[in-house]
């Protein structure tokens, strides 16, 4: 006869393999700008290394000439390519029981049930605190926490992110507008005015992601021109609005982790949230305790946040 303890392992491992995706869906649709980057595609399973590297194209080739004739070209080298280094960060939620709690419940009805509970609170447990990590400086848990889009973007525009000192590198200087004055009739100006400083042709946000203060006004000062974007954003919960024609105006709210009075102006084209193959929510194998009547399944997480071009990003900030 198989032991209850067996049993409820069994039950949790399985069926959170089963639910891989549905618990991958609760967390995207816990947070927007986890659901935006995984709807265009930019959660992105790397297969490891050290670190990781983001290679970035940050300056113009310097042979481009105009000539007549047989004039002589430039053909120096051109130093055009670099690389952003992040590290990994790691996250982990275990589904636990004690030998008592699965003795008492080791009837079929009365261990789904205990499992049930276990599953959704891990899967509770983990949307809420990724969905804060994704807006984080990066400095919670003794810096072992995922850095997330303030790690990213500051409200000066410097910092050493991905390893380059951006005080050195002006190439790598975010864009920011102080809006210490915002108010419903004139946020459209200071958004104008971050939106052209994010912009380099067609080169331009494709999301603007605000907390619910800033989203109010910006609601507000559209009166009755307010459109919700597409049924995906809607039907995850996250109601949109368009600004500059494409682009999506997305709240979250301060549980999610978002800071107050901010508004982050994203070009996805150049930010992922890069996640290890093989931790990407992964059931591990149960753990025993050598001195304690117990059953831990851990459910681990790795990856990070990363940009590979700062300034085609932006904060509006208070």
């Amino acid at each position: 006869m198989a032991s209850p303890n067996s049993t409820f392992t069994e039950m949790v491992t399985t069926t959170l393999r089963h639910r891989k995706k549905k618990l991958a869906d609760n967390v995207s649709n816990h947070n927007a700008l986890y659901h935006f980057l995984n709807q265009k595609g930019h959660v992105e399973e790397i297969s490891g290394g050290r670190s990781i590297v983001c290679e970035l194209d940050y300056a113009e080739n310097s042979t481009y000439q105009r000539y007549s004739g047989y004039e002589q070209l430039n053909i120096q080298a051109s130093d055009v390519l670099s690389a952003a280094e992040y590290e990994w960060k790691q996250a982990a939620v275990n589904v636990t029981a004690s030998g008592l709690e699965i003795r008492k419940n080791s009837g079929k009805e009365a261990m789904v049930k205990l499992v049930e509970a276990r599953m959704k609170n891990a899967e509770r447990t983990f949307a809420n605190n990724l969905s804060s990590d994704l807006y984080s400086d990066g400095t919670g848990s003794g810096g072992k926490q995922v850095g997330g889009i303030t790690s990213l973007l500051s409200t000066a525009g410097t910092g050493t992110v991905g390893g380059i000192v951006s005080g050195t590198y002006t190439f790598w200087k975010n864009q920011f507008e102080d809006t210490s004055t915002a108010s419903a009739a004139n946020i459209q100006g200071f958004m104008n005015s971050l939106w052209l400083s994010c912009t380099r042709g067609t080169d331009q946000p494709d999301i603007i992601v605000s907390d619910v203060n800033y989203y109010k006004f910006y609601w507000s000062s559209l009166q009755s021109n307010q459109r919700f974007t597409d049924d995906v954003s809607a039907g995850a919960g996250f109601n949109s609005l368009r600004y500059a024609g494409k682009c999506q105006v997305i709240h979250d709210t301060s549980d999610s982790g978002i800071t107050a009075n901010r508004m982050y102006f994203l070009n996805t084209d150049y930010l992922k949230l890069h996640v290890h193959k093989d931790a990407n929510l992964e059931v591990m194998d149960e753990k025993v305790s050598v001195n304690q009547d117990a059953v831990v399944i851990p459910i681990i997480w790795q990856g990070n946040l990363t940009t590979s071009n700062r300034a085609r990003q932006g904060v509006l900030f208070e």
